[in-house]
């Protein structure tokens, strides 16, 4: 596996570690539709959470989040409307970012709620 995705899976588990200890209940991990991929849709109360995980070795080339691209979050859109339906599930729905800058100093987690709004 190539070290970027290595660190990308381990960026995936390291999120929703830290999901859970939030008291985030994780519903899906890597859940597909047609050519999307949602990293993570979890739930805290009534509000369904789509979790996009960034991570990065470095913030040297910007932030992690700053690699969430438009035509990424139209796909996302597309995804979970239809995990919604397949689910028949009535809940609001949030989209959130975790970053994660994880090098030999550490690991650096922030999460962003409501996150495409700040795009």
């Amino acid at each position: 596996m190539a070290e970027h995705n290595a660190l990308g899976r381990k960026g995936e588990e390291i999120a929703i570690k830290f999901l859970i200890d939030k008291g985030y209940q994780v519903l899906e991990k890597n859940y597909r539709y047609l050519k999307s991929e949602v990293d993570i849709i979890a739930k805290i109360k009534n509000v369904i959470v789509v979790v996009e995980v960034k991570t990065r070795s470095t913030p040297d080339f910007g932030n992690p989040q700053d690699f969430v691209k438009p035509k990424q979050i139209q796909s996302l859109v597309k995804a979970i409307d239809h995990y919604i339906t397949e689910h028949d599930l009535d809940a609001e729905v949030r989209f959130d970012i975790v970053a994660i800058i994880r090098n030999k100093a550490g690991t650096k987690i922030e999460h962003l709620e409501d996150a495409f709004y700040h795009f």
